[in-house]
């Protein structure tokens, strides 16, 4: 007797994906660079290089390190530009048979409503992601996820000027994450994805210098799985609104972790630096468990978590 093959598919508010699979913003490119180990259209969607008005070089290197257990990374945002976006990478990804997830950000208010607005009547595109670990340089410098005012009113811009699901990335650089995701909730955000990198350094003990150009870089990868995965589980419990999660997943018993707290899918980035295959490994492992286990639809383990 052969087994029915498990429905991976799960929702997103008003998006559906086909597995709860994505891979992070900025670790897959636009997917074109890995057609040669993996086919783009197995994932639930792909969440698009971070993207900007005007085109950005980003930091000086260098800007990528490897740390115990994880990986330091300066890029500094980096990207083509939307004139360029919408030239050059948007045909390709039109032809994607999975969701295409756009990641924006702004330095102002109005630079992010103006991406979306640019974004806006592009059906090939499934959502947007918001990222509000930027610095408001109305406000000094603050980035605008560290304030649940900042956040709500980039939230409201971005909803007002786009016609997708709007999703937006927390920073776990905060005291109570619990409060940015309130405040983003309460300003109509579709879903919510964290976490964003935690923010470190290191340092080279021959030339008592920093390792990284810019001094400090974002952490990912493994190191921070156990601090994604609880703040997740809080994030969960705090909103009414579906949540994305991500920090250190390398393998489909990491994403079952953060799908038992309670994400309704999962980002995974780092691994594929480590793996460019760990993502169709982890989408098989999920299918594997739920024929081992007799789970018919895996959406009936989100949030199954015995307290």
């Amino acid at each position: 007797m052969t087994l029915k093959k498990p429905d991976l598919s799960v929702a997103l508010g008003p998006l559906k994906l086909k597995n709860p699979v994505l891979t992070a913003s900025g670790t897959f490119g636009y997917g074109q660079e890995f057609l040669d180990i993996i086919d783009p259209n197995i994932l639930g969607g792909i969440v698009v290089k971070g993207l900007s008005l005007k085109p950005r070089a980003g930091n000086p290197p260098p800007r990528i390190i490897e740390t115990p257990c994880g990986m330091l990374n300066s890029i500094g945002l980096a990207n083509i530009g939307l004139d360029a976006f919408l030239q050059e990478k948007l045909p390709w990804l039109r032809d994607l048979n999975t969701n295409v997830i756009v990641n924006i950000y702004g330095h102002s208010i109005n630079e992010y409503g103006a991406l979306a607005s640019s974004l806006k009547g592009i059906k090939e595109i499934a959502a947007l992601e918001v990222n509000i670990s930027c610095p408001n340089v109305e406000k000094g410098g603050m980035a605008f996820g560290t304030d649940p005012d900042a956040s709500a009113r980039v939230t409201e811009e971005v909803l007002k000027n786009s016609d997708k699901p709007v999703i937006v990335k927390l920073s776990p650089n905060v005291t109570d994450i619990r409060v940015i995701a309130k405040a983003v909730e309460n300003a109509g955000a579709h879903a919510i994805s964290l976490i964003n990198t935690l923010t470190g350094m290191a340092i080279d003990i021959k030339t008592r210098a920093p390792k990284l150009a810019n001094v400090s870089g974002g952490l990912s990868g493994p190191a921070i799985k156990p601090v994604a995965l609880y703040l997740v589980y809080q994030v969960v419990r705090a909103v009414n609104i579906p949540v994305i999660g991500g920090g250190g997943i390398m393998d489909y018993q990491d994403a079952l972790e953060f799908l038992l707290a309670g994400a309704s899918a999962i980002q995974v980035g780092t691994a594929i630096f480590v793996n460019p295959g760990a993502i169709s490994d982890i989408i098989e492992g999920l299918s594997t468990y739920c024929k081992t286990e007799g789970i018919f639809e895996i959406k009936t383990i989100i949030g199954d978590l015995k307290e």
